[in-house]
């Protein structure tokens, strides 16, 4: 995968017509975070204490009820690409495109170093070395499961963590991530981060946005293709750059012109830091998707992938 940036994995910012404000990874059980404080209203000023709250508890006050208005727009919609059929068969249009093949199970134990500066990717989602991800599972796995056979490996992670570096990792890590991912717990975590750092937040912003199962899906892969920072090229800069282009179905516009200007841009970041890349999972997959119509990613589908022809009955 091709991550740049800091990854913003304990608050995302998401964009609303009220403004920006934070919001964690759905399924992550942190409360969200307050928006910073202004200058005139800091929590030493006696007029923000008389009624005995501050600036802060204020703020906070009002990011949980923005939250809680949009957790009430999404239970009122259909479940979408959370639909656990659907949710399936997104991992499967992912691991077609991160490691061709259609069986993303068969992924927890992969581990191998792709040369493209992100250290060594792993797992059912491409974990990287480089790119904190894979540090943050690691660290959550062994607060969670002590003494396991990655925990040791947790200070040399920490050391090459936005690097491409193997340094005290080899020879034996890779052996020892294998190993690790014959048992179910480690199985489970990777899933449960896939959920928090990637599946979740996109689905969530995906239905704000008024988005389809297949424009959930859009946000999805991209997401994991750009990871979740704000950086130019990262997924919430790749959205802000299609928001200049067209509105999305929530802001009254029409979701086929706002997708299309997101597989643009989304095109344009793939090809400006590597020419020569494989945009497969734009150009055969998701605009055949919705050039057909087929907004619900509905059954059977047929795509291609790097030449490749893959179909789910």
């Amino acid at each position: 995968m091709s991550r740049k940036g800091v990854l913003f994995l304990v608050a995302v910012p998401v964009v609303a017509t009220a403004g920006v404000y934070f919001l964690p990874p759905l399924g992550s059980g942190d409360p969200p975070a307050s928006p910073p404080l202004s200058a005139d209203r800091s929590p030493g000023r006696s007029g923000d204490q008389s009624a005995g709250r501050s600036a802060r508890e204020e703020a906070k006050d009002r990011a949980e009820q923005e939250r809680a208005a949009d957790d009430a727009r999404i239970a009122a919609q259909p479940p979408g690409l959370a639909a656990p059929e659907k949710k399936e068969l997104a991992q499967r249009l992912v691991a077609s495109a991160e490691s061709s093949t259609l069986d993303w199970r068969s992924l927890y134990g992969s581990i191998e170093d792709h040369g493209d500066g992100q250290g060594y990717t792993a797992g059912i989602i491409g974990f990287c070395t480089g790119t904190h991800d894979l540090l943050m599972l690691v660290e959550r796995y062994s607060q969670a499961h002590p003494g396991n056979g990655l925990e040791r490996y947790l200070p040399a992670l920490r050391k090459v963590d936005g690097t491409d570096s193997h340094a005290g990792l080899d020879p034996d890590f890779t052996a020892a991530w294998r190993a690790e991912a014959e048992r179910p717990e480690f199985r489970r975590a990777q899933q449960e981060e896939r959920d928090r750092v990637y599946f979740g937040p996109s689905v969530r912003l995906a239905k704000l946005d008024g988005l389809s199962t297949l424009g959930q899906f859009v946000y999805y892969d991209a997401m994991v293709f750009h990871g979740p920072d704000t950086g130019a090229d990262g997924f919430y800069g790749l959205r802000e750059r299609a928001l200049q282009q067209a509105r999305t179905p929530a802001a009254g516009g029409s979701e086929r012109e706002f997708l299309e200007a997101f597989l643009d841009v989304r095109r344009k970041a793939m090809k400006a830091k590597r020419p020569d890349v494989d945009t497969s999972r734009v150009d055969t997959v998701q605009r055949r998707f919705l050039a057909a119509g087929n907004t619900g990613l509905d059954t059977p589908l047929v795509w291609e992938m790097y030449g490749e022809t893959f179909r789910v009955p």
